[in-house]
């Protein structure tokens, strides 16, 4: 009963929050559409703690935010464009988001704080625009209905989560069996369309699986200057309207266990269709609804990479084993030459040898 409850008020959340994505009537044109987003193969040199400086040597693609619903240049986002960062260590994808923007952060409102979502292309009729297309409204959606038009997301509110910790996955909500976070609010979701959107492991009743939440994810600001670690007590952990850079930093794996189409499956050397979404509390105001900004008003191309040193390598020819292997018959020959001499010189001997019999030697032996 228990857990049957968390489900529900997870799904209630998330229900609530889906207003916030959502599009209406025809997709919007914009001349900003479009981009790429190249993940390096990097192992070993980023750790999920929300800072960046570990990604300083990574480079960049830089995208303006523009309304979602009317993504005009002159309506985009005043802080400027947002920094998207990708990098892969053959397990697992990782990505920082950098925004500037000054410091806004109430504990428990999570719509007066900033948010980020990442969007990936699941199904191959999934659109960029209404969140993968699917034109049944909410209540007649199902994965038979909607085949096709599935997409990835992972949303993060940051309004209940301490700068610099770790979100996202964890062993209770993954013990449940769905997507969701009930301690930081970093979920992993999937959807046919706004209206049609659910925790991995939520939905109709043909869709129900045992699925767990496979991000992990931190934030920080660049104005905060304690580094050994916030606790809860410490909210608001910054100083309002401070001016800085927010940082957003995310890890999940390249493959995951889903067998729903509920999540992006990514391979190295090649590409998948993704999206970025960005809120923020303008000049202290609550977002609702659908005002968010995105990085583009189409999909943008994650290249996932192969390893550079892979793609040139091409392996020598094996010449110290084949001196090993000339050198070891070389022996064998030789030695089967000295048996066959030891042999001969042998049975030479015996032949040429004069044979005395024992009685003559014992009637010798007698005279003397």
């Amino acid at each position: 009963m228990t857990r049957f409850l968390v489900v529900l008020a997870a799904a209630a959340a998330l229900l609530a929050a889906a207003a916030a994505h959502e599009h209406h009537g025809e997709a919007p044109t914009c001349s900003s559409g479009g981009g790429r987003v190249l993940a390096e193969f990097r192992p070993g040199e980023v750790t999920v703690d929300g800072h960046s400086d570990d990604w300083d040597s990574v480079e960049a693609s830089e995208f303006a935010l523009l309304p979602a619903l009317d993504p005009d240049e002159d309506k985009a986002y005043s802080g400027g464009k947002v920094a998207v960062k990708a990098v892969h260590d053959g397990v697992n994808v990782f990505f920082m988001l950098q925004v500037d923007g000054a410091y806004a952060y109430s504990k428990g409102e999570s719509s007066k704080c900033p948010s980020v979502a990442l969007m990936f292309q699941v199904g191959d009729n999934a659109t960029y625009y209404n969140m993968g297309g699917c034109k049944d409204m909410r209540g007649s959606c199902t994965s038979k209905s909607c085949r096709g038009h599935e997409v990835d997301i992972m949303h993060f509110e940051i309004g209940s989560a301490i700068p610099g910790r770790l979100y996202g996955g964890n062993h209770i909500d993954n013990a449940v069996g769905n997507g969701g976070d009930r301690f930081g609010h970093l979920v992993d979701i999937y959807a046919w369309n706004p209206h049609c959107r659910y925790l991995d492991g939520v939905g109709p009743k043909e869709n129900n699986s045992n699925a767990q939440n496979d991000w992990h994810g931190a934030w920080w600001h660049s104005s905060l200057t304690v580094h050994s670690g916030f606790v809860d007590d410490d909210n608001p952990y910054g100083k309002q309207d401070e001016k800085g850079t927010y940082y957003f930093e995310f890890s999940r794996p390249l493959r995951t266990m889903d067998q729903f189409q509920q999540d992006a499956q990514f391979t190295i050397g090649q590409s998948s269709n993704m999206a970025v979404a960005f809120w923020y509390p303008t000049d202290g105001k609550e977002w609702s609804d659908s005002e968010h900004y995105s990085a583009s008003c189409n999909w943008l191309i994650l290249d996932v990479q192969p390893s550079s040193e892979a793609a040139y390598y091409s392996p020598a020819p094996n010449r110290s084993w084949d001196a090993a292997t000339a050198f070891a018959l070389l022996l064998s020959v030789v030695a089967i030459c000295l048996s066959i001499f030891v042999g001969y010189r042998v049975s030479k001997n015996r032949s040429t040898a004069q044979f005395t019999p024992l009685e003559q030697i014992q009637f010798a032996e007698e005279r003397h």
